[in-house]
């Protein structure tokens, strides 16, 4: 028990971290499908999605924001 309580932030961050990335890659799917609806194409397998270039990239850019604005927060306090 003593493991889980001195990691207990990390896994209570790992844990946000990972259900963040679950719910973008679900609403993001769920997007990329509607709009291949839209042009009339057949929608696309989670499993394609998630390992598409398209999915990497809103992942990626979403995270670079994410800790820009991180780094800046903490230089404005130091």
């Amino acid at each position: 028990m003593r493991p889980l309580r001195d990691n207990a932030l990390s896994i209570a961050f790992g844990a946000i971290f990972v259900l963040a990335l679950a719910g973008q890659s679900l609403a993001g799917w769920f997007e990329n499908n509607e709009q291949l609806q839209q042009h009339g194409m057949p929608p696309e397998g989670f499993g394609a999605f998630i390992t598409s270039s398209e999915f990497i990239v809103d992942v990626a850019e979403n995270w670079q924001s994410e800790f820009l604005q991180f780094f800046l927060f903490i230089a404005a306090t130091i």
